[in-house]
């Protein structure tokens, strides 16, 4: 997770939420580029969503529900319907992650708690940028079948990197 700041001290329950994020969104950004270009058409079945229609769809979430937790607006950019190549899906993801990126820094812990409308329901904005790491988590984990099925690790499966050798002493 990342390193707690100055800024997490005073606002630990949106940093704690962000962390969770931030892990997410790492995972999601380095599936889109590790699966190939020819690799984002596949789908295991027809009634399901390609690999790089999930990713559209992901990049859309990050606009419609953080937009909710930003400005009580959820908008929808249309990215899975628009976005048909690679690089395309990549930067709509990028941007969409940015977006929501800023909406994290525009809050602390106090304005978090601020009540936005959701489905015709009243949410605080921490649970929704909450729902928005679930949601992503969702569909990481359908990236994660889709890679597996086509011979590629996960992210989230690589593992770390080694640790350097020790010393020997002297």
């Amino acid at each position: 997770m990342p390193a707690w700041s100055q800024d997490a001290a005073q606002n630990p329950q949106l940093a704690s939420a962000k962390a969770f994020y931030t892990i997410v969104r790492t995972n999601v950004l380095k599936s889109a580029d590790k699966l190939p270009e020819d690799k984002y058409g596949f789908r295991p079945s027809d009634d399901v969503r390609t690999f790089g229609q999930l990713l559209a769809h992901i990049a859309d979430a990050q606009f419609f529900i953080c937009g909710t937790a930003k400005e009580d607006v959820s908008r929808n950019r249309g990215v899975e319907k628009s976005a048909k190549t690679k690089a395309e899906i990549v930067k709509a993801l990028n941007d969409g992650f940015a977006y929501c990126d800023a909406v994290y820094a525009e809050l602390t812990d106090a304005t978090s708690a601020a009540m936005v409308r959701f489905f015709g329901q009243q949410r605080t904005k921490l649970s929704m940028l909450s729902f928005n790491t679930a949601h992503t988590y969702e569909h990481y984990g359908n990236l994660v079948t889709y890679m597996r099925m086509n011979k590629i690790v996960p992210p989230s499966s690589e593992g770390r990197p080694a640790a350097p050798p020790a010393k020997p002493p002297r």
